[in-house]
């Protein structure tokens, strides 16, 4: 019962502080309200015993990510800077990606059929989980590893170019 109840709290939590990130016009709010969703995420890995992967949550991006995130914001901007207001016909084609997406995202998930694995569960330890983050072979996650390493650094410089002042 009590379990049933932190899960929908931490539902909630990231929802709404997702929700809150998209939606502020003040960048720093919106990396203060990741923040807040990447806490709730890792008391979700926390609650599956996934104490390995919480920790890691909690170090690498609770802690590391935001604030990197946060040091490429006062770096680039001032505090008090808002994002200006968005067109209609933005408003309009982001409402338009919202809805496609969450179309596509509920049909795709409806439509497969989750089947128990009648294989043993992969351990959770963090030698297992080492062994699997190095290993190439069969089961290992090391090209994937590598390359959501290259996507987040490619997002970082992003969003440093799109936090960047124009001067003129």
């Amino acid at each position: 019962m009590n379990s049933k109840v932190m899960f929908f709290v931490f539902a909630g939590i990231i929802l709404i502080f997702s929700v809150m990130t998209v939606v502020s016009r003040r960048i720093l709010r919106s990396a203060v309200y990741l923040l807040f969703v990447l806490l709730a995420t890792a008391g979700l890995y926390f609650m599956l015993n996934f104490n390995f992967l919480a920790a890691v949550q909690l170090t690498v991006y609770a802690g590391g990510i935001v604030v990197l995130i946060i040091f490429s914001i006062l770096l680039t901007s001032h505090i008090s800077e808002r994002a200006p207001m968005a067109g209609a016909r933005r408003s309009l084609f982001s409402a338009l990606a919202v809805i496609i997406g969450a179309i596509l995202t509920l049909t795709t998930i409806f439509r497969f059929t989750f089947v128990p694995s009648s294989e043993p569960a992969i351990g959770s330890d963090i030698k297992t989980i080492g062994t699997k983050l190095i290993s190439y072979g069969e089961g290992g996650y090391a090209l994937p590893f590598e390359v959501i390493s290259v996507l987040l650094l490619a997002a970082m410089i992003g969003a440093i170019i799109v936090a960047r002042k124009e001067t003129k």
